[in-house]
């Protein structure tokens, strides 16, 4: 089971830092809208890096049993 957590972590990560799912940074009337449903092309890109950036953290940094 110790194999499946960098998968779990990396699944859970993308469906929450989905842009206009949740929440939207930068959002198209405020600088955060939540749960639009809508996004943008600075969105999607801002969301990646934010997205890369918690894995990299997750995955290399915290050591998870079994990476």
């Amino acid at each position: 089971m110790a194999d499946w957590i960098p998968a779990i972590v990396a699944t859970v990560l993308f469906v929450v830092l989905t842009p206009g799912l949740l929440f939207q940074v930068p959002g198209n009337n405020n600088f955060v809208d939540f749960g639009k449903m809508e996004t943008s092309g600075y969105s999607i890109l801002l969301h990646s890096f934010i997205y890369f950036g918690l894995v990299a953290v997750f995955t290399v940094v915290i050591q998870f049993p079994g990476t």
